[in-house]
């Protein structure tokens, strides 16, 4: 079953030339899909939702919404949602000009009868085993008595740093996204694919200090040009700290729904010490469509 739903996902993006539409639909009647999901946040003015059905191989769009209230019902042509071996959800642009499903697809399902168990595991990633470690410390300044004020998703614990995430491969259209919630207050640590890698911004960061880039692994120093409201330096201790997966482009500056990986920061926490972090509050998405 597995199998089929990843051979049929493929076919959105090799078959997304063939793509159908209602105006190209063989027959005029209708049948009802109904979507009942578990997990999704609102995607804002710029993004919608998009539900497909796989038939013959190629992707037909169910429609497109951007209420994430549930149970929602579609309008399908009948002929279609008979033959539908597989449902997709995908997020586009809520003004787009390309008929083919994007990249960044979050849900999928194979249906068995006329109901489709859909879930994030096989078309985003399984994060069932996922696990990290950071420390706080912030080696892109020449000061030691602000180490409170950095996060690196690190694990020093041997005596020598090695990557602190254990995180699968993401498919197209997802990156992963450090962050430290201060005060109530997301504040990006970088984006990144690879947690064994510097992450995106490493060079770049606006927050940390001027004397290098710190370490080839995902983090942050907060040290300058806090935002608004904020001061840098600061104490992450009683910070969350949490790693999510973005879809791309980027429906949003805050974190989006998946998040695999959190934790608070201990307030006694030690700096340039090992910190384990926990399950994340939204680790897969999931739901079930259903042919009526």
């Amino acid at each position: 079953m597995k199998k089929k739903m990843i051979l049929a996902v493929l076919a959105l993006g090799i078959f997304a030339s063939s793509c159908s539409s209602d105006d190209d639909n063989t027959s005029s009647v209708n049948s009802n899909l109904t979507l009942n999901l578990d997990g999704l946040e609102a995607l804002g003015d710029d993004f919608v939702y998009e539900g497909w059905i796989i038939v013959d191989g190629s992707p037909v769009s169910t429609g497109t919404f951007s209420s994430v209230d549930f149970p929602q019902t579609f309008n399908v042509n009948s002929v279609q949602l008979a033959m539908a071996t597989t449902f997709v959800l995908s997020i586009e642009p809520a003004v787009d000009s390309d008929p083919a499903p994007a990249a960044t697809k979050i849900l999928a399902g194979d249906f068995s009868g006329t109901l489709a168990s859909v879930n994030s595991n096989g078309i985003v990633a399984d994060f069932s085993t996922s696990t990290g470690n950071y420390i706080l410390a912030t080696p892109t300044d020449l000061d030691d008595t602000n180490e409170e004020s950095g996060v690196w998703f690190l694990d020093n614990s041997s005596g020598s740093a090695v990557a602190g995430l254990d995180l699968p491969t993401l498919t197209d259209g997802w990156k992963y996204e450090g962050w430290a919630v201060i005060d109530g207050t997301p504040v990006s640590t970088g984006t990144f694919t690879d947690p064994t890698l510097a992450d995106d911004n490493a060079a770049t960061s606006v927050f940390k200090g001027d004397a290098g880039n710190g370490p080839d692994f995902p983090g942050e120093d907060y040290l300058q040009n806090a935002p608004a409201g904020m001061t840098f330096p600061t104490d992450l201790r009683g910070a969350t700290i949490v790693i999510s997966v973005e879809p791309v482009p980027d429906n949003s500056p805050t974190p989006f729904t998946l998040k695999p990986l959190a934790h608070v920061v201990p307030e006694e926490a030690s700096v340039r010490t090992t910190i384990s972090m926990e399950v994340g509050p939204v680790s897969v998405i999931s739901g079930t469509v259903t042919k009526s």
